[in-house]
């Protein structure tokens, strides 16, 4: 009768509903699923033998949510009108409204994770049990791709547990866990995973109400709810300051939501849940929710199973691994490969140096149990893994080394030769090198096929991405255990070809050396930054390149130059990091750069910036700064299309995201592209390079892109 569930009815007249999608390896919300729903509402409101429904799944996981698939689909395909939209994506809604009103009480038994419409399917029954399992959380994670719950998530989760408590689930999107769950209200009961159905089944035996609160005579959120009551205003303007000051008003979702549950608690529940869906429908056509979709959720999901991984290669798992220097991404990696189960030898010039690694790792596990992040048992563990070294010799037995000392050649061929000599045979030699190409490292060693680049981004422990290059005479063994390695450490693997600077590097140092010349243009640091921020990126290009630190970009374009001789030409801001090299003044960690660093207080711009670089009497528009360091970014992203280091635009758009910071409601430095239209894009880098010099010069290849009308998304809607 069903297809995409089972219903067993037992003596005592209660029917246990099991939710299992056949061929999906989750339950995700579909026209099936939907019709076959509201079938089993009728069934059971209509049956006088009937005492009450259970919810549960047949899978693991309880109920992913929406199909973004479909939605991706939609959003980038031919649109139906507004209003057929919101007509057909409101049923869910209806569906759940009826089951909740249908004179019958349900049950969710929540025998796994319950996101989005799963959550909103559960926030519709009755009554909501979750197992004891710290794998089942529940929440409502549409804000991560540019939505808000359109299935009565911002209507029924406030009136369960108050507007203070669900905003901020709403408005952040994480994922909550069974203890905090019930802490908050979410759920009513957690219970042992054999407990779930009996105590389901308990509950409507006792007479459990088939009523919702919401729907009861004199009903009140708690906690309150209007504009006239003050804690509720109050709430109401802390979170819409900080929803604009996180989303600069470039993702329009976060102030839908606070719009739904501000006008939606002071509405009967019917006319809440009609402005959700209207709200719902007017952001799904917002193009931000069809890029974050697309590539936060379709794109990455391609880029995580691993598509350049060799198929015919066994997996293999990688117990100890070397790490050849103790700075900080040395000491960021040895952490992560640590806290992935992996024993870490990690050599410095001497013991002491080497010892830098434990005490990093220490540092972040005093931070991590703060937060109840792990227990003094793991983080002993963990520390236990680290064995500083000065020992060449201690390599032997590591299937993985992993070189990461500073962007100098002489010293990474020294040091990368000395690890090979005492390397067993099987054994794959990494460089972290952010810019010198891979082949250039691998030529003087006698195993150049076994030499592959892994790009990690600092901070290593939060940073996701894994930026792997191998080069031409990579083995394809050393190729697939890159990737079985980015998989024990949970890092996200995008693969690009070999060449000075790869992918991300080169986007990185083209948004830095743009706002450097923005600088020397006569722009105020201060709006240089504002505007980048503006823009959507994490931290303005000045403080990023404090961050990577002057000294080192002074380093990288040393070494390039030595290595290209007359054909290297100076980037148009190096004059800047000359400038501040030369007082003293390389970054963070020295104290000063563009910033001062004091050691009480939060950073501050430098005063002697604005002498030292003086501004000009007029500047451009934040709005056009941030349009220059966003579309600097993206052009370079298409040299690399052109010049066969990306190897697709889905690598290109996924890895600006996660390892970059560009902004995601953009879908990336290609989607960008593809959302302006190329014409547009190469017109305006026309008109930039002749009067901003050659940077902004447009590459043969995009230029005949953009005449042919193509798109780097073939789904993207071309203006």
């Amino acid at each position: 009768m069903y297809t995409t569930l089972r219903v067993d009815i037992d003596a005592e007249g209660i029917a246990l509903v099991t939710i299992d999608l056949p061929e999906k390896p989750m339950n995700v919300l579909t026209p099936e699923f939907q019709d076959d729903l509201s079938a089993v509402i009728e069934q059971v409101a209509g049956d006088d033998n009937l005492k009450g429904a259970i919810l549960t799944s047949g899978k693991r996981a309880f109920f992913a949510g929406a199909d973004l698939k479909w939605l991706s689909a939609t959003a980038f395909g031919p649109k139906p009108s507004l209003e057929a939209f919101s007509e057909s994506i409101g049923s869910f809604s209806r569906i759940l409204r009826s089951m909740e009103t249908c004179g019958k009480p349900f049950v969710s038994a929540i025998n796994g994770l319950a996101l989005g419409g799963g959550f909103e399917l559960c926030l519709a029954t009755h009554h909501i049990l979750l197992v004891e399992d710290p794998r089942a959380v529940v929440g409502q994670p549409e804000v991560t791709v540019g939505l808000l719950p359109g299935a009565g998530g911002t209507q029924r989760l406030p009136r369960r547990i108050g507007i203070a408590a669900s905003l901020p689930l709403l408005l952040k999107g994480r994922p909550v866990p069974p203890a905090k769950a019930l802490k908050l209200g979410m759920v009513d009961a957690v219970v042992p995973a054999d407990r779930l159905i009996p105590e389901a089944r308990a509950w409507i035996l006792n007479g459990g109400s088939p009523v919702q609160p919401w729907d009861e005579k004199g009903f009140r959120v708690p906690g309150g709810s209007g504009a006239m009551h003050p804690g509720v205003a109050q709430t109401f303007a802390g979170a819409t300051a900080a929803a604009q000051k996180a989303s600069m008003r470039n993702y329009p979702a976060p102030l839908s939501i606070l719009r739904c549950v501000y006008e939606g608690t002071v509405l009967p529940i019917d006319r809440g849940l009609k402005l959700e869906n209207d709200l719902f429908s007017k952001l799904f056509f917002d193009p931000v929710a069809g890029n974050m979709i697309r590539t936060l959720f379709i794109h990455k999901g391609l880029v995580e199973k691993m598509p350049h991984r060799p198929k015919d290669i066994p997996p293999r798992k990688v117990a100890r691994v070397g790490i050849l220097g103790a700075g900080l991404m040395g000491c960021g990696i040895a952490h992560t490969a640590a806290r992935a189960g992996i024993e870490v030898v990690i050599l410095d010039q001497d013991l002491e140096r080497a010892q830098r690694a434990k005490t990093h790792a220490q540092a972040l596990e005093e931070k991590a149990l703060a937060r109840g992040k792990t227990t003094p048992e793991k983080s002993a563990t963990l520390i236990g893994r680290i064995h500083p070294s000065a020992r060449d010799a201690d390599l032997a037995d590591c299937e993985v080394v992993i070189e990461a000392v500073f962007e100098d050649r002489a010293v990474k061929d020294a040091i990368l030769a000395r690890a090979e000599a005492v390397m067993r045979p099987d054994a794959m030699l990494a460089t972290n090198t952010s810019t010198l190409p891979i082949g250039s490292l691998a030529a003087p060693l006698a195993h150049p096929n076994r030499v592959i680049g892994l790009h990690f981004f600092s901070p290593v422990d939060r940073m996701p991405l894994l930026e792997i290059i191998p080069h031409a005479h990579t083995h394809p063994a050393t190729l697939a255990l890159a990737h079985d390695l980015a998989k024990q450490l949970r890092k996200i693997p995008v693969v690009v070809n070999d060449g000075r600077g790869f992918y991300t590097s080169r986007t990185c140092g083209a948004y830095i050396n743009e706002g450097q010349t923005l600088l020397l243009e006569g722009v105020p640091a201060a709006l240089i930054e504002n505007a980048a921020k503006s823009a959507g990126m994490p931290v303005g290009p000045l403080t990023l390149a404090d961050e990577v630190g002057l000294d080192i970009s002074r380093l990288i374009r040393d070494q390039t130059a030595a290595d290209l001789g007359d054909a290297h030409v100076d980037a148009s801001g190096f004059s800047v990091t000359e400038t501040l090299v030369g007082l003293g003044r390389i970054g963070r960690k020295s104290g000063g750069g563009f910033y001062d660093y004091p050691k009480q207080g939060p950073k501050r711009l430098w005063t002697g910036l604005a002498d030292t670089f003086p501004a000009q009497p007029t500047s451009p528009s934040a709005s056009e700064i941030g349009q220059r360091l966003l579309w600097v970014q993206a052009l370079e992203a298409a040299r690399c299309i052109g010049e066969q280091i990306l190897r697709h635009p889905i690598d290109g758009d996924v890895g600006a995201i996660l390892g970059l910071g560009f902004p995601a409601y953009t879908g990336g430095p290609l989607s960008l592209i593809d959302q302006v239209g190329a014409s547009t894009f190469v017109a305006t880098c026309d008109a930039w390079a002749e009067t901003l010099g050659p940077r902004f010069t447009v590459p043969t290849f995009l230029r005949e892109h953009a005449e042919s009308a193509r798109s780097f998304h073939p789904t993207h809607p071309q203006k």
